[in-house]
């Protein structure tokens, strides 16, 4: 794992940090090099039933892409427009990476969640925040794209909000983000990553292959018909698993369940 991005099993729970603090964490291709190993981890090691995302500090969760670093990039490109332009060799899109994870993933919002920041969040299932948190998309005022936001922002919060957004590129405060639907809780910054860990913790205790259906269910049937979502199955049934016997028998037998991914 890079010395950028800081990983961390806790039980069931895997914690990923964004250790860029002096940069606003920003998104260098290191760090989104670093989210894509962790992110691989966690999807493949069974251990670890949910996930919690923060970013170092008490400033910024991300600031968004290194634009120092794309800049540099940049210079050594021939100027070209068009819509594939830099898709094959730009670093894996960190936020693609989260969404197609499924297992449950909270994004701890710790201060400004900007541009692929922002983004990050949004390929969250839940999201905290922090009071001094703030979310932003200022793509359009420096002349970028925020596609992945384009899309994600509208079946998270109203949609006029979601253009106001990408339109001016200003940002909204946690309180907002709260009105709006856009995180499940505002908390002191102090409490936030111990109130987050708890709710993954709590998340961790369901079934993993419940767990599993109900993220990859939710993320693919994104945007389809209702009558075509409904028949969708994918990923393993929980439906004659051991564990859906362990969960019978624990509520018959007044106990906690003890679930094995099987």
């Amino acid at each position: 794992m890079s010395e950028f991005v800081l990983f961390e099993q806790k039980e069931n729970v895997a914690l990923v940090t964004i250790n860029r603090p002096e940069r606003m964490n920003a998104l260098g291709t290191e760090v989104r090099n670093g989210l894509v190993e962790a992110f691989l981890k966690i999807r493949h090691e069974p251990s670890i039933k949910a996930a919690v995302i923060t970013g170092a500090g008490n400033k910024a969760f991300s600031a968004g892409a290194d634009l120092k670093e794309h800049h540099e990039i940049f210079q050594k490109k021939p100027y070209r427009v068009g819509p594939d332009y830099g898709a094959l060799d730009e670093p894996p899109h960190s936020s693609q990476i989260v969404i197609e994870t499924y297992k449950p993933v909270i994004a701890a919002v710790n201060g400004y969640a900007l541009a692929g920041g922002c983004e990050l969040a949004l390929a969250c299932d839940i999201r905290m925040a922090s009071e001094n948190a703030s979310f932003g998309l200022p793509e359009a005022k420096r002349g970028r794209g925020a596609n992945f936001a384009t899309v994600m922002l509208q079946y998270l919060m109203p949609r006029g909000i979601a253009m106001e957004m990408l339109f001016t590129g200003e940002p909204i405060t946690a309180q907002d983000a709260l009105r709006y639907g856009l995180v499940n809780r505002v908390v002191p910054q102090a409490d936030l990553l111990p109130t987050t860990l708890r709710l993954a913790e709590k998340i961790a205790e369901s079934a993993p292959i419940s767990l599993r259906r109900i993220k990859e269910l939710s993320v693919k049937s994104m945007g389809l018909p209702l009558l075509f979502a409904l028949k969708m199955a994918p990923g393993p049934s929980p439906y004659e698993t051991q564990d859906a016997r362990e969960g019978a028998e624990a509520f018959t037998e007044k106990r906690s369940a003890t679930y094995k991914g099987e």
